[in-house]
């Protein structure tokens, strides 16, 4: 018999996919670990708890390679190539290492100038006076610009690109997903080989280079090259998109807090903290299996079973954060998990912090007298079993 989903076991009244945390903070009060059954991959302990959720992170019994699973017979079919998010150490090290570098808070720096320009080149096509959806028009194409900038996708197929990545990440149904992995796959093998024949200067240039040497220590296999590929352009933007809307949302619906921010701008990172805390773009991270038997916070967990760490509960656990549902940009949350924790915390976590900083600060300096243009409670959140974002937000834009 599966266990109960989340649907199944929130409040009466409460819509788990429209507004999780109830539903999470009920379920904390009867403890730290939870059997719930999730649509398309089965039952799995749900962690909730800040303590707990640290302590899976980093528990090395627990693994991300779905080769451990009980139930593991196949990848689905879903996979594309083999990745650091699949991976552990050794290997995961490995893979980190050559990737790391690029993305350290000194080379981030270095793209600033290009994210403002597009981001200024963004802010200039908008209405002004009028309406917009932010999210098609400034959330979302500021990040897809950034990345395939920076791994070298052509501009022409960047849409495309977005429609597979966004059908992996949140699937509309199993053929859809199967078909969007072998296009993408398809695409990026494609790319990778044109990288190859004829190095332009970009990330995905530099590491087709080293593909087919994987055992100097400093090469990819291609089926490692196709994963980095991957892992890297869809995690390189998607959540950052969800972050810069949530946090426009959020400060829009707490107007003292906007009042804050224009007062002083000096708050902006605070304010993206907060809201990396308050509404967590990675709900919960990967799928982790058990490779024996364990006690996870009290809860005995069988070898093969899944584990599913729910990074949005734990930021918003009132042990951890008093008054956990209060939006609030002079808060100091520090230990939030919104990039996750241990070895397999988030590598674009400097990116994506100054891509939703600079968008935040610029969208309020051309745009200061920015308004919902509809009810808060009439949009709509796409969610999925690991990330949770906006599908639109219209904005008077003064």
């Amino acid at each position: 018999m599966r266990a109960p989903t989340l649907d199944e076991l929130a409040p009466a009244g409460h819509d788990a996919a429209a507004g999780p945390y109830a539903v999470h903070a009920a379920l904390r009060a009867r403890g730290p670990v939870h059997r719930v059954h999730v649509p398309g991959s089965g039952d799995a302990w749900l962690v909730l708890t800040h303590e707990a959720v640290r302590a899976a992170l980093t528990d090395p019994r627990l693994r991300n390679d779905i080769r451990h699973s009980a139930s593991w017979e196949t990848d689905g079919g879903h996979a594309v190539g083999r990745n650091m998010l699949q991976s552990d150490p050794p290997h995961h090290t490995r893979l980190r290492r050559l990737v790391a570098g690029h993305f350290t808070p000194g080379r981030v720096a270095g793209l600033r100038p290009g994210i403002e320009r597009v981001a200024r080149e963004l802010l200039a096509r908008l209405p002004r006076p009028g309406t917009a959806d932010l999210v098609s028009g400034y959330a979302l194409p500021l990040p897809v610009t950034v990345i395939c900038d920076l791994l070298g996708v052509p501009v022409a197929d960047r849409a495309a690109f977005h429609t597979w990545s966004n059908e992996l990440v949140l699937p509309t149904g199993e053929e859809a997903a199967a078909a969007s992995s072998a296009a993408l796959t398809g695409y990026l093998t494609d790319l990778i080989a044109e990288k190859t024949r004829t190095p332009d200067g970009s990330l995905l240039a530099a590491l087709a280079t080293t593909a087919g040497h994987p055992g100097s220590g400093d090469g990819l296999s291609r089926e490692e090259l196709l994963g980095m590929a991957f892992l890297l352009l869809v995690a390189g933007h998607e959540t950052t998109v969800d972050l810069i809307s949530a946090t426009v949302h959020s400060l829009l619906t707490h107007p003292d807090q906007l009042a804050l921010l224009r007062a002083d701008p000096a708050l902006t990172g605070a304010a993206i903290e907060e809201s990396l805390r308050f509404n967590s773009p990675v709900h919960a991270g990967a799928f982790r299996f058990a490779a024996e038997p364990l006690e996870l916070a009290g809860t005995r967990v069988a070898a093969g079973d899944a584990v599913l760490v729910s990074l949005a509960a734990a930021s918003r656990d009132p042990l951890a954060f008093p008054d956990p549902d209060r939006f609030d940009i002079t808060r100091r949350p520090q230990g939030h998990l919104a990039f996750g924790h241990g070895v397999h915390h988030c590598l674009g976590a400097p990116l994506a912090r100054t891509e939703a900083a600079l968008a935040l600060r610029l969208l309020l300096e051309h745009h200061p007298a920015l308004a919902l243009a509809a009810d808060p409670a009439a949009l709509t959140w796409r969610t999925g079993t690991l990330l949770r974002g906006l599908t639109a937000l219209p904005v008077h834009l003064g």
